[in-house]
């Protein structure tokens, strides 16, 4: 029987260790065989491809560190501050417990990114869901928005001073400009559509942080993993 790559189905002799055509790494097992003692018969079968993910084991680690993850990430979170890194163990825990399913235990930089980068997305969409929830609930349940409205303009009022100190080294031309367009910014900042706007840009930015660092935690745990555990063809 013909052996063939299983990636690129080019034809393969008994002796190679590696596809000639595509590179798909291959392992090489030996037996003696019983009819005739001392002849070594040789069988070549392919590694699995360690950058192909196989994606329902891999979702649901994914999906069981994206979670809690999500959860500590989120604005109701009193860890929240930390939510970065919380997300990047997640995903490069969950590249760990992929590869312990798997045989051989091994897996690419490239898979490992991957796994990471769905690990993020679930945890940046839950505290995104959770933080604007929570808002909300604060709002509009109950009954919060003085309470929130204050705090925001104290908000308002601090990001107005440091540009003032920032603009007193400017020419009373330029000085009165920036005047105008400080005011202008702070009515904005002030109204409702201004105040949910940069609400909306802030939780959606810190989602889109928490996907790169998942992506980085996925690539680092499956970078470790990779020198640990390559098989030896």
């Amino acid at each position: 029987m013909e052996l063939t790559c299983p990636r690129c189905h080019n034809p393969l002799l008994a002796d190679h260790c590696f596809c000639p055509t595509c590179g798909l790494p291959l392992l090489v097992y030996e037996t003696e065989a019983e009819a005739e003692p001392g002849q070594v018969e040789r069988w070549t079968h392919a590694v699995r491809d360690a950058s192909i993910v196989e994606w329902k084991p891999a979702m649901r680690v994914a999906l069981a560190l994206a979670v809690p993850a999500g959860l500590l990430s989120s604005g109701i979170s009193p860890v929240s501050l930390l939510g970065l890194l919380w997300v990047a163990g997640a995903a490069a825990w969950a590249v760990v417990l992929y590869v312990r399913s798997q045989r051989p235990a091994w897996i690419t930089v490239g898979a490992g990114a991957r796994i990471g980068l769905v690990t993020g997305l679930l945890a940046g969409w839950l505290a995104f869901t959770v933080s604007g929830g929570a808002l909300y609930v604060q709002r509009n349940v109950l009954h919060q928005s003085g309470e929130l409205d204050t705090q925001w303009k104290s908000y308002v009022s601090m990001s107005q001073q440091m540009s003032e100190q920032w603009a007193q080294g400017m020419t009373p031309a330029d000085a009165k400009q920036a005047q105008v367009v400080r005011a202008q910014v702070q009515a904005w900042m002030l109204s409702p559509w201004g105040h949910a706007g940069i609400e909306a840009f802030s939780l959606i930015g810190n989602a889109l942080f928490l996907v790169f660092f998942a992506v980085g935690g996925g690539a680092i745990g499956a970078r470790v993993l990779a020198r640990t555990q390559r098989p030896q063809l």
